[in-house]
């Protein structure tokens, strides 16, 4: 009840977003506008932050993933029915919203349920649930392709997997009831003093006093954080762009983006050891650097004689990258939130780092415009070197490195 629920919302998702620019492209638009509309997906969960955190407050987080599921499925429908370019990129920005509310509701869970020290590793084991859907679901894709000859049977396809996991979240045993939440007092330090008289009441801080409260890791630790969503995002556009760039056809694309997220998701479980281990920076370097070096690589390649064998090797060595961060966000969000109200906290690191995943496809759109298409890969490359050199500032200053206070934790 905590990953199935994910997997199906992931997979149906992966099925669809390798899409997202082929059809747009299939509907009038050229490779610059359809970058945009493909950016509508992590727009609308930059937007969904904020009142998906109201949700989740307000409702809980098993109906607010209803919900979700339930408008996500609205979504879907106008991506398919769609009469226009613009009804389309609206749809594709709903979808988004959606998203948001899907992911914070789980994180919010995570956080306030799982010890720190195995946090690492089971929000990777989420963020690898995510990648497991989009493993498998441009394969999925692909096959749907070659049976029936249209970009609509995987935008269904999404529609059967929304249902199930709406049905599976409301019918089935609430990880809100079962799973006690882990208390604050736990992590506060010992001071040595007796508590006498009342525990005081906890003042419940808005998204907007928490941003301004927690500015300084927001505005350091978080802006590096942005620049990963960023990469990763742009992963998810300059691909399929790259593909039609190199008048690959749509099955192939789906693919190569498949092939890249199958390295993406053997490497998941990997990267919550390592920030277990040896430390959150541990996993972060490596990703920035090798993603870095990924992008600016690639934009050397387009005109080559061999470019989609480049391409294709490529798109490898950013699923590597993506792969080594699996779960960073979420570990990182959770350690430096505060422990009494992290759920404030969240929505706004969640907004700052979609944030920093919406302006990228945007960077990408504008770049592809004005220049090229490799000038846009180039100029993540460069995002995601100085991404690795904020972590390397930050993260040893906002996360140090902790034991687990219970021996029993650490066996578990």
């Amino acid at each position: 009840m905590v990953y199935l629920p994910t997997i199906l919302f992931a997979l149906g998702e992966g099925a669809v977003i390798p899409l997202i620019p082929v059809i747009a492209v299939s509907m009038g638009a050229d490779v610059a506008f359809a970058a945009l509309v493909a950016s509508g997906l992590v727009i609308g969960q930059l937007c969904g932050n904020l009142p998906a955190g109201w949700a989740v407050g307000r409702i809980g987080e098993r109906y607010t993933m209803v919900v979700a599921g339930i408008i996500a499925i609205l979504a879907g429908v106008g991506m398919a029915l769609a009469p226009s370019l613009g009804m389309f990129a609206a749809s594709v920005f709903l979808l988004g919203m959606c998203a948001a509310a899907f992911g914070l509701a789980r994180h919010a869970f995570m956080t306030t349920r799982v010890p720190v020290a195995f946090r690492a590793r089971s929000l990777s084991l989420l963020g690898g649930s995510f990648r497991l859907g989009i493993f498998i679901g441009p394969f999925v894709t692909a096959g749907l392709l070659q049976l029936f000859g249209s970009e609509s049977a995987a935008i269904w396809f999404f529609l059967g997997c929304l249902a199930a996991m709406v049905v599976l979240v409301m019918f089935g045993p609430d990880p809100e009831k079962t799973i006690p939440e882990i208390s604050p007092l736990r992590y506060a330090e010992d001071s040595g003093e007796a508590v006498s008289g009342s525990i005081p009441t906890i003042e419940r801080a808005g998204t907007f006093r928490t941003m301004w409260r927690e500015r300084t890791v927001l505005t350091r630790l978080g802006l590096a954080a942005a620049s990963l969503s960023a990469v990763r995002s742009a992963r998810q556009v300059v691909l399929p762009l790259w593909g039609l760039s190199l008048s690959l056809d749509a099955s192939t694309i789906a693919l190569v983006v498949g092939v890249s997220g199958a390295i993406d998701f053997a490497l998941f479980y990997a990267s919550g050891q390592v920030m277990d281990r040896f430390g959150r920076l541990w996993a972060a370097m490596p990703a920035m650097v090798l993603m870095g070096v990924g992008f600016l690589a690639m934009s050397f390649t387009h005109d080559l004689d061999a470019a989609v064998l480049w391409f294709v090797l490529f798109a490898g060595v950013l699923g590597v990258g993506n792969g080594l961060s699996s779960g960073i966000l979420l570990t990182l969000g959770a350690d430096v939130a505060p422990k009494r109200e992290p759920a404030a906290f969240l929505g706004s690191w969640r907004t700052l780092t979609d944030a920093g995943g919406a302006v990228a496809p945007l960077i990408v759109a504008a770049v592809t415009a004005v220049a090229a298409l490799p000038f846009a890969a180039a100029a993540m490359g460069v995002i995601s070197l100085l991404g690795a050199a904020g972590f390397l500032r930050w993260i040893p200053r906002f996360v140090p490195r902790t034991r687990p206070e219970d021996p029993e934790e650490e066996r578990a």
